[in-house]
């Protein structure tokens, strides 16, 4: 997983990504693009990409369906669109675009990205009629034209049991949230979204010397606490008969206490968020946690380790390749 940066960088990144082993790249969106971050990896690498999640509602299905279009041309067939909706204040504030209902605007946001692969694709005239979004204007030069390869897959984020649901109905595939647990995965998000892919982001902790592990740890224990402190999560750590988490760790975010917010989240609860063994045992570790769940695993720290240390992603890479040998 990694973060849109400087599109130079970008490529970099993809270049020693696949040197390193990696099947591919999960890109989020934050500050900058994710669709042109893709671009410049599938320019730099053969691999596999995704957005991890681009945010739907500020762009209309047909700019976001022949972004995703052209980025399937470009990796010869490897892209996966990833949607999500972000939260309100960033969709509204931030982006200035309705966010209303989310979920079911979401849906429909779907269906109108695939009426215009269709059209794309000159199976049908474009013609989307919804209660959120109307497409039906596609005249032969505004159409990017039929590619040799197959329909992008769209995924969509979902983490509550409603969202779930209507991934299944509609989507190829599940990008689960950060914050995951096996009983989790195990209890809500199999049982509600049936056989679609799962695509699992997993905060890793590896090293051979607590020295090694501890800025890991602590780490993921302050990205547990922040994602935590969202109230829409909260259910997750009421099945681990934790529910007074989410209340502290909002009490600590409003005092500006950061440090207090990670003390909320102890070893014995981080546990269940995170995999933590010596680097040749964590392959292991990772295929145990998620074997049989997780369609394609994402290491949530590797973007990261190569921004700390860009030698570094070549031990990642190994555990990459371990789990693909261990699963394949």
């Amino acid at each position: 997983m990694v973060m849109s940066r400087r599109l130079t960088d970008v490529q970099a990144l993809a270049r020693d990504a696949e040197a390193a082993g990696f099947s591919g790249l999960v890109v989020t969106e934050a500050g900058r693009t994710a669709y042109l971050s893709c671009a410049a990896a599938a320019l730099a690498s053969d691999l596999h990409i995704s957005t991890g999640i681009a945010v739907a509602f500020p762009r209309s299905p047909m700019v976001t369906a022949q972004a995703a279009w052209e980025l399937t041309e470009a990796t010869g067939g490897r892209f996966r669109l990833g949607l999500g909706t972000q939260v309100r204040a960033h969709v509204e504030r931030r982006y200035s675009a309705p966010f209303d209902p989310p979920g079911p605007r979401l849906r429909e946001y779907v269906e109108a990205v695939r009426a215009c692969f269709r059209a794309f694709a000159g199976e049908e005239r474009l013609a989307h009629a919804g209660e959120h979004y109307t497409l039906s204007l596609l005249p032969g030069q505004w159409s990017p034209g039929p590619i040799d390869h197959p329909t992008p897959p769209i995924d969509v984020a979902a983490v509550n049991p409603w969202m779930l649901r209507m991934a299944a109905e509609v989507a190829a595939g599940v990008h689960v949230h950060p914050l995951n647990t096996p009983t989790y995965l195990t209890e809500t998000v199999r049982p509600n979204a049936g056989d679609v892919d799962l695509l699992v982001p997993c905060f890793t902790v590896p090293g051979d010397t607590e020295e090694e592990r501890r800025p890991w740890r602590d780490l993921a224990r302050m990205q547990v606490a922040f994602y935590g402190s969202t109230p829409n999560y909260a259910f997750i750590f009421e099945q681990l008969d934790a529910p007074d988490v989410t209340p502290r760790l909002r009490e600590r975010q409003k005092a500006g206490d950061i440090p207090g917010m990670a003390a909320v989240i102890d070893d014995e609860l981080l546990s269940h968020f995170v995999t933590e063994a010596a680097w040749d045992d964590l392959a292991d570790r990772l295929v145990e946690r998620y074997g049989g769940v997780a369609t394609r695993l994402i290491l949530y720290f590797a973007g990261l380790a190569w921004d700390r240390d860009r030698a570094s992603l070549g031990r990642w890479g190994e555990i990459a390749r371990d789990v693909v040998a261990r699963t394949s």
